[in-house]
C-alpha cells in the first residue's frame, strides 16, 4: 500500500470571489462579464487576513500541511506576478501568498499550491476541449501554446520565489497531452509531487467530494472535502456539513491509505468564518486523538465482519473504527473469540469492557447453542464522531 507522507491538510479557496459572498465559480455560473468582475476585484483589499492566525489553527487540528489557491478559474493571481496587472498586489499592497509561506515556514508546516488551468481573464485561455469555461470575448484569441507560455512563466515565479513547494494541485483537465509541463514543474522543485488534473499523469489521485469504494487505494491518493456543502469559497448561506460527517468521510480515506484535505473559504476581509473554524477544531480534536490508528506500518484489514465497523492493523495491535453512530452501547466482534491484553477507546484513553460469551439469541433452546461466542466491547459511549478502539492480543 502507498501512502501520501502527509496525512492531514487544510485547504484554502480565496480570492476576490469572496467579494461576492456567493460562490468561487460565480463569474461563469451568473454570466459577469470580463470587466465588470475586474471592476469589483479591484475592491479586494482584505484588512484583517493574518496568515499566522491561519496556520495556528491548521497546526492544532493536527494539519501537516496548507494548500492555496493561487489562481482559481476567474484568473485573479494571489501572489506578486509580473504577467498580468490581475493580481492581489496591485489591489491590496500585499502578496498574501509570500506571507502565508512565511508563516507556514515559521511554524513548520508545509506548504503546497493550487493552480487553475482554466483562466477566464486570459485572452488566449478559452479552450473548448474543457470544462468550467466562459466563452471567449471581444479581442479575444483563443490559443493553446501561446496560454502554456504564460502558465510557465507563472509557474516559474510560484516555484522559484516561495519556498520548496509540498505539492503541485493543478486544476481541471485541459484534455491536452503535454507531459513537458509536469517535466517543468519538477525541473524548478525536483521533490514535489503532482496531481492528476493536469496535461499528463501525475503522481497522486484526487478524489473531490466523494469516497472512494475499496479497502485500500492503488496509488497515491489525496480526496479533499470542503466544510460547506455548496461553496469551495466564502458563501454568505453557505449549508456547513457536520464535523461527524467529515470525521467519518476523512476515517475512511485515512483507512485506505489516503490523506485529506479539508477546505475553508475565507471571507473579503481574510477572515475564516467561525463556524468553519468550530468544524475544522472539532474534526482535528477527534484526529489528535486517534491518529496513531493511522501511523506507519498499520494496514486496512478485513477480517472483521461486521456491517459496523473497519479495522486496520499492525502485527497484534488492531484498530476498530465504527462506520456510523451506534444504535447501541455494544459491538459484537465475530470472528473474534478471544480476550484482548487491552482495549483502550482513543477518543478519550479510557479502557473499555470486554467480554467474551454467547448471545442470547445464539442459543435455540432444547437444542443448544448453535454459535461460538464472539468478544463483546460494552458500555461504548454515545458519541456523534467515529469511535477508534485500539485491541492488543
Amino acid at each position: 500500500m502507498v501512502t501520501m507522507p502527509k496525512r492531514f491538510g487544510m485547504f484554502v479557496h480565496w480570492g476576490p470571489y469572496a467579494l461576492y459572498g456567493w460562490q468561487e465559480q460565480i463569474r461563469m455560473r451568473r454570466g459577469i462579464g470580463r470587466a465588470e468582475y475586474a471592476r469589483t476585484a479591484a475592491g479586494f483589499n482584505p484588512q484583517k487576513y493574518d496568515p499566522e492566525a491561519w496556520v495556528l489553527m491548521a497546526k492544532e487540528a493536527g494539519m501537516e500541511y496548507i494548500c492555496f489557491t493561487t489562481k482559481h478559474h476567474d484568473g485573479f493571481c494571489m501572489w506578486n506576478t509580473a504577467q498580468t496587472d490581475f493580481n492581489i498586489v496591485k489591489t491590496s499592497g500585499r502578496d498574501v501568498l509570500a506571507e502565508l509561506a512565511e508563516a507556514c515556514r515559521k511554524h513548520g508546516l508545509a506548504l503546497s499550491l493550487y493552480y487553475s488551468i482554466p483562466d477566464w481573464n486570459h485572452p488566449c485561455g478559452y479552450n473548448s476541449l474543457s470544462t468550467h469555461q466562459c466563452e471567449p470575448e471581444a479581442g479575444d484569441t483563443p490559443d493553446s501554446e501561446a496560454y502554456r507560455e504564460y502558465v510557465r512563466a507563472q509557474v516559474k515565479e510560484l516555484l522559484t520565489g516561495y519556498g520548496p513547494i509540498y505539492t503541485w494541485f493543478w486544476d481541471i483537465p485541459p484534455k491536452i497531452d503535454d507531459p513537458s509541463m509536469n517535466e517543468y514543474v519538477r525541473s524548478l522543485q525536483p521533490g514535489i509531487l503532482i496531481n492528476d488534473r493536469g496535461w499528463s499523469e501525475g503522481d497522486f489521485s484526487t478524489p473531490e467530494r466523494s469516497v472512494p469504494d475499496g479497502d485500500t487505494f492503488p496509488r497515491f491518493t489525496e480526496a479533499c472535502q470542503s466544510v460547506g456543502a455548496q461553496s469551495w469559497g466564502y458563501r454568505e448561506n453557505e449549508d456547513w456539513f457536520t464535523p461527524a460527517f467529515l470525521a467519518q468521510s476523512m476515517d475512511k480515506i485515512l483507512l485506505m491509505g489516503g490523506s485529506y484535505l479539508l477546505n475553508v473559504g475565507p471571507d473579503k476581509d481574510g477572515m475564516i468564518p467561525e463556524r468553519a473554524v468550530q468544524i475544522v477544531r472539532k474534526v482535528g480534536q477527534w484526529y489528535q486523538a486517534i491518529r496513531e490508528a493511522f501511523s506507519e506500518g498499520v494496514i486496512p484489514s478485513a477480517v472483521l465482519q461486521t456491517g459496523a465497523a473497519w479495522t486496520s492493523n499492525r502485527e497484534n495491535t488492531w484498530y476498530l473504527h465504527t462506520k456510523n453512530s451506534l444504535i447501541s452501547s455494544g459491538l459484537s466482534l465475530a470472528p473474534w473469540n478471544t480476550m484482548p491484553k487491552e482495549a483502550v477507546l482513543l477518543n478519550t484513553g479510557e479502557e473499555v469492557e470486554c467480554i467474551v460469551e454467547t448471545y442470547p439469541e445464539d442459543y435455540t433452546g432444547t437444542f443448544g447453542v448453535n454459535r461460538p461466542a464472539v468478544l463483546h466491547l460494552r458500555s461504548l459511549p454515545v458519541s456523534d464522531m467515529p469511535l477508534v478502539i485500539r485491541l492488543i492480543f
